[in-house]
Protein backbone atom coordinates (compact mmCIF):
# COMPACT_ATOMS: atom_id res chain seq x y z
CA UNK A 1 0.00 0.00 0.00
CA UNK A 2 1.37 3.48 -0.79
CA UNK A 3 1.18 5.92 2.25
CA UNK A 4 1.14 10.31 1.68
CA UNK A 5 3.74 10.01 4.31
CA UNK A 6 6.13 7.91 5.68
CA UNK A 7 5.09 6.34 9.29
CA UNK A 8 8.31 7.79 10.08
CA UNK A 9 7.34 11.42 9.58
CA UNK A 10 3.91 11.48 11.18
CA UNK A 11 5.28 10.29 14.26
CA UNK A 12 8.07 12.47 14.13
CA UNK A 13 5.43 15.51 13.73
CA UNK A 14 3.69 14.05 16.97
CA UNK A 15 6.98 14.70 18.71
CA UNK A 16 7.37 18.27 17.90
CA UNK A 17 3.81 18.61 18.75
CA UNK A 18 3.83 17.28 21.91
CA UNK A 19 6.91 19.67 22.68
CA UNK A 20 4.57 22.33 23.51
CA UNK A 21 2.78 20.34 26.33
CA UNK A 22 3.46 20.56 29.99
CA UNK A 23 5.79 17.45 31.15
CA UNK A 24 3.60 14.32 32.10
CA UNK A 25 6.28 12.55 33.64
CA UNK A 26 8.67 13.76 36.56
CA UNK A 27 6.50 14.96 39.08
CA UNK A 28 6.70 19.07 38.20
CA UNK A 29 3.39 19.26 36.90
CA UNK A 30 0.70 18.98 39.87
CA UNK A 31 -2.35 18.66 37.98
CA UNK A 32 -4.14 16.52 35.49
CA UNK A 33 -1.70 13.61 35.61
CA UNK A 34 -0.83 10.68 37.92
CA UNK A 35 2.53 9.92 37.73
CA UNK A 36 3.57 6.64 39.54
CA UNK A 37 7.19 7.23 38.45
CA UNK A 38 7.64 3.37 37.45
CA UNK A 39 8.37 2.41 33.87
CA UNK A 40 7.24 -1.24 33.82
CA UNK A 41 3.64 0.24 34.81
CA UNK A 42 3.67 2.45 31.66
CA UNK A 43 4.71 -0.15 29.89
CA UNK A 44 2.71 -2.96 31.00
CA UNK A 45 -0.62 0.09 30.16
CA UNK A 46 0.32 0.65 26.80
CA UNK A 47 1.13 -3.32 25.63
CA UNK A 48 -2.46 -4.43 27.25
CA UNK A 49 -4.23 -0.62 25.50
CA UNK A 50 -2.23 -2.16 22.20
CA UNK A 51 -3.70 -5.37 22.35
CA UNK A 52 -7.26 -3.85 23.30
CA UNK A 53 -6.83 -1.40 20.43
CA UNK A 54 -9.07 -2.95 17.79
CA UNK A 55 -12.10 -4.19 20.08
CA UNK A 56 -15.87 -2.01 20.45
CA UNK A 57 -16.79 -2.52 23.95
CA UNK A 58 -20.57 -1.25 22.31
CA UNK A 59 -21.05 -4.95 22.48
CA UNK A 60 -19.57 -7.67 24.96
CA UNK A 61 -21.54 -10.32 23.48
CA UNK A 62 -19.64 -9.97 20.22
CA UNK A 63 -15.85 -9.33 22.68
CA UNK A 64 -16.31 -11.09 25.63
CA UNK A 65 -12.91 -9.96 26.76
CA UNK A 66 -14.69 -6.81 27.27
CA UNK A 67 -16.75 -8.03 29.83
CA UNK A 68 -13.84 -10.00 31.43
CA UNK A 69 -12.05 -7.34 31.70
CA UNK A 70 -14.99 -4.90 33.55
CA UNK A 71 -16.11 -7.95 35.90
CA UNK A 72 -12.14 -7.83 37.00
CA UNK A 73 -12.31 -4.14 37.21
CA UNK A 74 -15.88 -4.05 38.90
CA UNK A 75 -14.43 -6.86 41.28
CA UNK A 76 -11.46 -5.35 42.70
CA UNK A 77 -13.27 -2.06 43.35
CA UNK A 78 -16.15 -4.03 45.01
CA UNK A 79 -13.40 -5.22 47.53
CA UNK A 80 -11.94 -2.45 48.64
CA UNK A 81 -14.96 -0.16 48.03
CA UNK A 82 -17.50 -2.88 49.42
CA UNK A 83 -15.95 -5.63 51.36
CA UNK A 84 -18.57 -7.65 52.86
CA UNK A 85 -21.87 -5.47 51.01
CA UNK A 86 -23.90 -7.78 49.43
CA UNK A 87 -25.40 -7.17 46.00
CA UNK A 88 -22.92 -4.30 44.77
CA UNK A 89 -23.06 -3.99 40.87
CA UNK A 90 -21.44 -1.15 38.66
CA UNK A 91 -20.20 -0.32 35.33
CA UNK A 92 -16.81 0.97 34.27
CA UNK A 93 -17.27 4.35 32.48
CA UNK A 94 -14.62 6.54 30.37
CA UNK A 95 -13.85 9.04 33.40
CA UNK A 96 -15.43 10.80 36.46
CA UNK A 97 -17.38 12.97 34.71
CA UNK A 98 -19.29 10.44 33.13
CA UNK A 99 -19.43 8.10 36.35
CA UNK A 100 -20.90 11.39 38.22
CA UNK A 101 -23.61 12.01 35.38
CA UNK A 102 -24.77 8.46 35.00
CA UNK A 103 -25.01 8.36 38.90
CA UNK A 104 -27.64 11.42 38.53
CA UNK A 105 -29.28 9.73 35.95
CA UNK A 106 -30.03 6.66 38.13
CA UNK A 107 -31.19 9.19 41.11
CA UNK A 108 -33.61 11.28 38.94
CA UNK A 109 -35.03 7.91 37.24
CA UNK A 110 -35.27 6.34 40.59
CA UNK A 111 -36.87 9.22 42.22
CA UNK A 112 -39.51 9.42 39.07
CA UNK A 113 -40.71 5.92 39.67
CA UNK A 114 -40.58 6.02 43.15
CA UNK A 115 -42.79 9.54 43.09
CA UNK A 116 -44.37 8.21 39.82
CA UNK A 117 -43.78 11.89 38.82
CA UNK A 118 -42.12 13.29 35.39
CA UNK A 119 -41.30 16.49 37.41
CA UNK A 120 -37.54 17.97 37.74
CA UNK A 121 -36.16 16.41 40.99
CA UNK A 122 -33.30 18.26 43.02
CA UNK A 123 -29.50 17.46 43.05
CA UNK A 124 -27.80 18.67 46.34
CA UNK A 125 -24.51 19.43 46.40
CA UNK A 126 -21.77 21.46 48.49
CA UNK A 127 -19.95 24.28 46.54
CA UNK A 128 -17.20 22.08 46.69
CA UNK A 129 -18.93 19.39 44.98
CA UNK A 130 -16.95 18.18 41.38
CA UNK A 131 -18.35 20.59 38.43
CA UNK A 132 -19.09 17.62 36.88
CA UNK A 133 -22.27 17.58 39.00
CA UNK A 134 -23.57 20.87 38.13
CA UNK A 135 -22.66 19.40 34.40
CA UNK A 136 -25.01 16.65 35.16
CA UNK A 137 -27.83 18.99 36.38
CA UNK A 138 -27.30 20.78 33.19
CA UNK A 139 -27.76 17.79 31.06
CA UNK A 140 -30.38 16.38 32.37
CA UNK A 141 -32.48 18.89 33.42
CA UNK A 142 -32.45 18.53 37.66
CA UNK A 143 -32.45 21.66 39.39
CA UNK A 144 -29.52 22.31 41.37
CA UNK A 145 -29.23 23.10 45.11
CA UNK A 146 -25.98 24.41 45.98
CA UNK A 147 -25.06 24.07 50.27
CA UNK A 148 -22.17 26.12 51.57
CA UNK A 149 -19.65 24.29 53.40
CA UNK A 150 -18.33 25.33 56.60
CA UNK A 151 -14.93 28.01 55.31
CA UNK A 152 -12.59 26.78 57.79
CA UNK A 153 -12.85 23.06 57.25
CA UNK A 154 -14.09 23.09 53.40
CA UNK A 155 -16.70 20.13 54.77
CA UNK A 156 -20.42 19.77 54.16
CA UNK A 157 -22.21 19.94 56.98
CA UNK A 158 -24.65 17.72 58.03
CA UNK A 159 -26.91 19.88 59.31
CA UNK A 160 -27.23 22.10 56.13
CA UNK A 161 -28.02 18.63 54.15
CA UNK A 162 -30.73 17.99 56.64
CA UNK A 163 -32.47 21.86 56.35
CA UNK A 164 -32.14 20.86 52.17
CA UNK A 165 -34.05 17.98 52.04
CA UNK A 166 -37.81 17.87 50.71
CA UNK A 167 -39.62 15.54 48.65
CA UNK A 168 -38.17 16.77 45.38
CA UNK A 169 -34.62 15.68 46.27
CA UNK A 170 -33.53 12.33 44.49
CA UNK A 171 -29.41 12.46 45.54
CA UNK A 172 -27.26 14.54 48.28
CA UNK A 173 -23.92 14.35 46.75
CA UNK A 174 -20.83 13.79 49.25
CA UNK A 175 -17.06 13.83 48.30
CA UNK A 176 -14.26 12.25 49.07
CA UNK A 177 -11.84 14.63 49.07
CA UNK A 178 -13.24 17.26 47.20
CA UNK A 179 -10.99 18.58 44.58
CA UNK A 180 -10.81 22.14 45.51
CA UNK A 181 -9.12 21.88 49.02
CA UNK A 182 -8.90 17.92 49.55
CA UNK A 183 -11.41 17.72 52.44
CA UNK A 184 -13.52 14.88 53.24
CA UNK A 185 -16.95 15.39 53.63
CA UNK A 186 -18.83 13.81 56.66
CA UNK A 187 -20.12 11.11 55.04
CA UNK A 188 -21.81 8.65 57.37
CA UNK A 189 -23.12 11.98 59.34
CA UNK A 190 -24.74 12.89 55.81
CA UNK A 191 -25.94 9.55 55.06
CA UNK A 192 -27.85 9.15 58.44
CA UNK A 193 -29.81 12.43 57.67
CA UNK A 194 -30.75 11.48 54.37
CA UNK A 195 -31.29 7.72 54.89
CA UNK A 196 -33.93 9.56 57.90
CA UNK A 197 -35.72 11.07 54.47
CA UNK A 198 -35.17 8.33 52.73
CA UNK A 199 -32.55 10.53 49.87
CA UNK A 200 -29.88 8.66 48.42
CA UNK A 201 -26.37 9.80 48.95
CA UNK A 202 -23.63 9.46 46.18
CA UNK A 203 -19.99 9.75 47.24
CA UNK A 204 -17.71 11.08 44.27
CA UNK A 205 -14.25 9.03 45.16
CA UNK A 206 -13.35 10.05 41.91
CA UNK A 207 -10.00 11.15 42.68
CA UNK A 208 -9.72 9.99 46.42
CA UNK A 209 -11.38 6.72 46.45
CA UNK A 210 -8.25 4.64 45.07
CA UNK A 211 -5.60 6.10 47.48
CA UNK A 212 -7.64 7.11 50.57
CA UNK A 213 -8.20 2.54 51.70
CA UNK A 214 -4.43 2.91 51.86
CA UNK A 215 -3.58 6.26 53.39
CA UNK A 216 -1.69 6.32 56.96
CA UNK A 217 -4.31 6.02 59.31
CA UNK A 218 -7.12 4.90 57.12
CA UNK A 219 -8.33 1.97 59.57
CA UNK A 220 -9.04 4.78 62.35
CA UNK A 221 -11.48 7.04 60.44
CA UNK A 222 -15.20 6.20 59.78
CA UNK A 223 -15.59 4.49 56.74
CA UNK A 224 -16.43 6.89 53.67
CA UNK A 225 -17.62 4.10 51.27
CA UNK A 226 -20.17 1.89 50.41
CA UNK A 227 -20.08 0.05 53.90
CA UNK A 228 -21.97 3.15 55.41
CA UNK A 229 -25.91 2.47 55.43
CA UNK A 230 -27.62 4.97 52.93
CA UNK A 231 -24.96 5.48 50.32
CA UNK A 232 -26.80 4.38 47.13
CA UNK A 233 -23.67 4.49 45.03
CA UNK A 234 -19.69 5.90 44.31
CA UNK A 235 -17.38 6.60 41.82
CA UNK A 236 -13.85 6.23 41.50
CA UNK A 237 -11.49 6.79 38.52
CA UNK A 238 -8.67 4.80 37.89
CA UNK A 239 -6.74 7.15 35.42
CA UNK A 240 -6.00 8.70 38.71
CA UNK A 241 -4.70 7.00 41.37
CA UNK A 242 -5.24 3.42 39.65
CA UNK A 243 -2.33 4.85 37.09
CA UNK A 244 -4.16 4.08 33.79
CA UNK A 245 -3.96 6.41 30.69
CA UNK A 246 -7.51 8.33 30.48
CA UNK A 247 -9.86 7.39 30.51
CA UNK A 248 -11.52 4.41 32.79
CA UNK A 249 -13.50 5.07 35.87
CA UNK A 250 -15.72 2.63 37.93
CA UNK A 251 -19.16 3.49 39.36
CA UNK A 252 -20.46 1.02 41.99
CA UNK A 253 -23.81 0.56 43.00
CA UNK A 254 -25.77 -0.88 46.36
CA UNK A 255 -28.36 -2.52 44.68
CA UNK A 256 -29.04 -3.89 41.00
CA UNK A 257 -32.31 -1.91 40.62
CA UNK A 258 -30.70 1.20 40.83
CA UNK A 259 -27.75 0.21 38.76
CA UNK A 260 -29.91 -0.62 36.00
CA UNK A 261 -31.83 2.48 35.71
CA UNK A 262 -28.49 4.08 34.45
CA UNK A 263 -28.71 1.81 31.29
CA UNK A 264 -30.10 3.18 28.10
CA UNK A 265 -31.78 0.08 25.47
CA UNK A 266 -34.10 0.73 22.30
CA UNK A 267 -35.76 -1.75 20.31
CA UNK A 268 -37.20 1.03 18.25
CA UNK A 269 -35.22 1.24 14.88
CA UNK A 270 -34.69 -1.85 12.65
CA UNK A 271 -30.96 -1.77 13.44
CA UNK A 272 -29.22 -4.14 15.92
CA UNK A 273 -30.82 -3.87 19.61
CA UNK A 274 -29.26 -1.11 21.80
CA UNK A 275 -28.35 -1.57 24.74
CA UNK A 276 -25.38 0.66 26.72
CA UNK A 277 -24.61 0.56 30.15
CA UNK A 278 -22.69 3.97 29.59
CA UNK A 279 -23.50 7.36 27.56
CA UNK A 280 -21.48 5.78 25.19
CA UNK A 281 -21.99 3.58 22.22
CA UNK A 282 -19.30 2.66 20.54
CA UNK A 283 -16.37 3.11 22.88
CA UNK A 284 -12.72 2.20 23.17
CA UNK A 285 -11.58 -0.86 25.36
CA UNK A 286 -7.88 0.30 25.43
CA UNK A 287 -7.87 2.12 28.75
CA UNK A 288 -10.22 -0.03 30.05
CA UNK A 289 -7.25 -3.26 29.43
CA UNK A 290 -4.80 -0.58 30.46
CA UNK A 291 -6.65 0.16 33.54
CA UNK A 292 -7.12 -3.69 34.36
CA UNK A 293 -3.55 -4.07 33.71
CA UNK A 294 -1.87 -2.22 35.67
CA UNK A 295 -4.22 -3.33 38.97
CA UNK A 296 -3.36 -6.61 38.24
CA UNK A 297 -0.03 -5.87 38.44
CA UNK A 298 -0.14 -3.67 41.47
CA UNK A 299 -2.72 -5.42 43.68
CA UNK A 300 -3.29 -3.95 47.28
CA UNK A 301 0.73 -4.29 47.94
CA UNK A 302 1.60 -2.49 45.02
CA UNK A 303 -1.28 0.11 45.85
CA UNK A 304 -0.69 0.34 49.28
CA UNK A 305 3.46 1.14 48.19
CA UNK A 306 2.69 4.21 45.62
CA UNK A 307 0.05 5.45 48.32
CA UNK A 308 2.87 5.34 51.01
CA UNK A 309 5.05 7.28 48.81
CA UNK A 310 2.53 9.87 48.23
CA UNK A 311 1.68 10.08 52.15
CA UNK A 312 5.63 10.89 52.71
CA UNK A 313 5.56 13.62 50.06
CA UNK A 314 2.22 15.45 51.12
CA UNK A 315 3.84 15.88 54.77
CA UNK A 316 7.32 17.13 53.24
CA UNK A 317 5.18 19.74 51.19
CA UNK A 318 2.67 20.46 53.98
CA UNK A 319 5.79 21.39 56.21
CA UNK A 320 7.26 23.24 53.67
CA UNK A 321 4.49 25.32 52.97
CA UNK A 322 3.54 25.87 56.67
CA UNK A 323 6.85 27.56 57.01
CA UNK A 324 6.66 30.06 54.48
CA UNK A 325 5.41 33.24 55.77
CA UNK A 326 2.49 34.79 53.88
CA UNK A 327 0.50 31.34 52.98
CA UNK A 328 -1.22 28.47 54.81
CA UNK A 329 -2.72 24.91 53.64
CA UNK A 330 -6.48 25.20 53.36
CA UNK A 331 -8.32 23.45 56.37
CA UNK A 332 -7.18 19.87 57.54
CA UNK A 333 -6.55 18.10 54.12
CA UNK A 334 -6.68 14.24 54.07
CA UNK A 335 -5.32 12.60 51.09
CA UNK A 336 -2.86 13.49 47.76
CA UNK A 337 -4.47 16.74 47.79
CA UNK A 338 -3.39 20.24 48.96
CA UNK A 339 -5.19 23.85 48.71
CA UNK A 340 -2.88 26.93 50.02
CA UNK A 341 -4.00 30.29 50.53
CA UNK A 342 -2.84 33.72 51.88
CA UNK A 343 -1.91 33.49 55.84
CA UNK A 344 -4.71 36.25 56.87
CA UNK A 345 -2.65 36.86 59.88
CA UNK A 346 0.17 37.93 57.59
CA UNK A 347 0.11 41.83 57.17
CA UNK A 348 -0.16 42.90 53.41
CA UNK A 349 3.51 43.41 52.96
CA UNK A 350 4.43 40.22 53.80
CA UNK A 351 1.91 38.37 52.48
CA UNK A 352 2.15 35.97 49.50
CA UNK A 353 -1.10 36.14 46.90
CA UNK A 354 -1.49 32.29 45.82
CA UNK A 355 -2.24 32.87 42.23
CA UNK A 356 0.99 35.28 41.82
CA UNK A 357 3.17 32.31 43.86
CA UNK A 358 1.77 29.68 41.17
CA UNK A 359 3.02 32.12 38.52
CA UNK A 360 6.46 32.55 39.89
CA UNK A 361 6.48 28.64 40.32
CA UNK A 362 5.86 27.91 37.01
CA UNK A 363 8.83 30.31 36.18
CA UNK A 364 10.53 28.19 37.90
CA UNK A 365 9.50 24.99 35.95
CA UNK A 366 6.99 24.03 38.36
CA UNK A 367 3.19 24.24 37.42
CA UNK A 368 0.77 24.56 40.31
CA UNK A 369 -3.04 24.78 39.53
CA UNK A 370 -4.30 28.38 40.63
CA UNK A 371 -7.85 28.32 41.91
CA UNK A 372 -10.15 31.77 41.97
CA UNK A 373 -11.88 32.33 45.35
CA UNK A 374 -15.53 32.53 46.07
CA UNK A 375 -18.63 33.85 48.09
CA UNK A 376 -21.04 31.21 48.96
CA UNK A 377 -24.68 31.23 49.36
CA UNK A 378 -24.89 32.28 53.22
CA UNK A 379 -22.40 35.09 52.55
CA UNK A 380 -19.05 33.27 54.00
CA UNK A 381 -16.14 33.34 51.56
CA UNK A 382 -14.07 30.54 50.15
CA UNK A 383 -10.29 32.59 49.43
CA UNK A 384 -8.45 32.14 46.05
CA UNK A 385 -6.02 29.12 46.82
CA UNK A 386 -3.43 27.21 44.64
CA UNK A 387 -3.98 23.44 43.85
CA UNK A 388 -1.69 20.98 44.34
CA UNK A 389 -2.12 16.99 43.17
CA UNK A 390 0.66 15.03 44.61
CA UNK A 391 1.84 11.86 43.59
CA UNK A 392 4.22 8.61 43.90
CA UNK A 393 6.70 10.61 42.01
CA UNK A 394 6.48 13.77 44.01
CA UNK A 395 8.58 11.97 46.72
CA UNK A 396 11.32 11.87 44.62
CA UNK A 397 11.71 15.89 44.18
CA UNK A 398 10.39 16.58 47.25
CA UNK A 399 13.37 18.52 48.05
CA UNK A 400 14.12 20.17 44.75
CA UNK A 401 9.72 21.41 44.67
CA UNK A 402 9.97 22.63 48.40
CA UNK A 403 12.80 24.64 47.44
CA UNK A 404 11.26 26.07 44.45
CA UNK A 405 7.94 26.89 46.42
CA UNK A 406 10.02 28.82 48.77
CA UNK A 407 11.62 31.00 46.16
CA UNK A 408 8.47 31.18 44.12
CA UNK A 409 7.00 32.75 47.22
CA UNK A 410 10.09 35.21 48.04
CA UNK A 411 9.38 36.34 44.63
CA UNK A 412 6.17 37.61 45.45
CA UNK A 413 6.13 38.37 48.99
CA UNK A 414 3.90 41.68 49.56
CA UNK A 415 2.71 41.77 45.69
CA UNK A 416 -0.88 42.74 45.71
CA UNK A 417 -2.92 40.11 44.32
CA UNK A 418 -4.24 40.98 40.79
CA UNK A 419 -7.50 42.61 40.48
CA UNK A 420 -10.25 42.81 37.39
CA UNK A 421 -10.13 46.32 36.06
CA UNK A 422 -13.53 48.36 37.36
CA UNK A 423 -14.66 49.68 34.19
CA UNK A 424 -14.20 45.85 32.40
CA UNK A 425 -16.04 44.29 35.66
CA UNK A 426 -18.63 47.59 35.51
CA UNK A 427 -19.33 47.11 32.05
CA UNK A 428 -19.66 43.12 32.26
CA UNK A 429 -22.60 43.85 34.89
CA UNK A 430 -24.28 45.74 31.97
CA UNK A 431 -24.00 42.69 29.59
CA UNK A 432 -27.35 41.34 28.04
CA UNK A 433 -27.52 37.13 27.37
CA UNK A 434 -28.37 38.20 24.01
CA UNK A 435 -25.28 40.09 23.76
CA UNK A 436 -22.90 37.35 24.23
CA UNK A 437 -22.20 36.99 20.78
CA UNK A 438 -19.20 35.05 19.84
CA UNK A 439 -17.76 38.23 17.87
CA UNK A 440 -18.58 40.41 20.97
CA UNK A 441 -16.99 38.01 23.69
CA UNK A 442 -13.51 38.26 21.01
CA UNK A 443 -13.51 41.45 21.51
CA UNK A 444 -14.12 41.65 25.12
CA UNK A 445 -11.57 38.98 25.38
CA UNK A 446 -9.15 41.25 23.51
CA UNK A 447 -9.97 44.22 25.53
CA UNK A 448 -8.39 42.36 28.73
CA UNK A 449 -5.54 41.15 26.65
CA UNK A 450 -6.54 37.60 26.49
CA UNK A 451 -6.08 37.31 22.09
CA UNK A 452 -8.80 34.57 20.89
CA UNK A 453 -7.03 32.41 19.74
CA UNK A 454 -3.62 32.89 21.82
CA UNK A 455 -2.32 30.47 24.48
CA UNK A 456 -2.06 31.20 28.02
CA UNK A 457 1.54 31.23 28.11
CA UNK A 458 1.78 34.44 30.55
CA UNK A 459 0.89 34.69 34.59
CA UNK A 460 -2.73 33.44 35.04
CA UNK A 461 -3.43 35.77 38.46
CA UNK A 462 -4.87 38.15 35.89
CA UNK A 463 -6.90 35.50 34.48
CA UNK A 464 -7.75 34.32 37.50
CA UNK A 465 -9.01 38.36 38.58
CA UNK A 466 -11.72 38.36 36.17
CA UNK A 467 -13.08 34.87 36.75
CA UNK A 468 -13.30 35.59 39.98
CA UNK A 469 -15.06 39.49 39.59
CA UNK A 470 -16.90 39.00 36.62
CA UNK A 471 -21.07 38.12 36.55
CA UNK A 472 -21.25 34.06 36.31
CA UNK A 473 -22.47 33.73 33.04
CA UNK A 474 -20.47 36.42 31.33
CA UNK A 475 -17.26 34.61 32.70
CA UNK A 476 -18.54 31.39 31.66
CA UNK A 477 -19.25 32.76 27.84
CA UNK A 478 -16.12 34.33 27.88
CA UNK A 479 -14.30 31.07 28.79
CA UNK A 480 -16.16 29.17 26.07
CA UNK A 481 -14.77 31.73 23.79
CA UNK A 482 -11.22 31.31 24.31
CA UNK A 483 -11.22 27.53 24.29
CA UNK A 484 -13.03 27.37 21.38
CA UNK A 485 -10.74 30.11 19.39
CA UNK A 486 -7.68 28.32 20.72
CA UNK A 487 -8.84 24.78 19.58
CA UNK A 488 -10.27 26.74 16.10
Amino acid sequence: MIFERSTAEVLAQLDELRKADAPTEGGHLLSYVYDPGVAELHEVAAEAARKAQPLNGLDPTTFPSVAALERDLIATARDVLAAGVPDVVGSVTSGGTESCILAVKSARDTWRASTGSEARPTLVVGSTAHAAFIKAAHYLDLRLRVLPVDPDTCRLRAEDVAAALDETVALVVASTPSYPHGALDPVAEIAEVCAAQGVAVHVDGCIGAWVLPWWPGAEDRPAWDLRVPGVASISVDLHKYGYAPKGVSVLLYRDRDRHRRQWFATSAWPGYAVVNPTILGSRTVMPIAAGWAVSQTLGRTGFAELTGQIARAAEQVHKAIDGIEGLRVVGDPIGPLLAVAADPDVGAGRSVDPHRWADAAKDLGWTLQPQPGRTQSDGTTLPRTTHLTLTPVTERVSVELCDALVEAADAVRGVPGAQAPADVVAAAGQIRQEDLTSDNCAAVLALVGLEPGGGLDGPLAEVLALIEALPEPVAERLLIEFLARFME
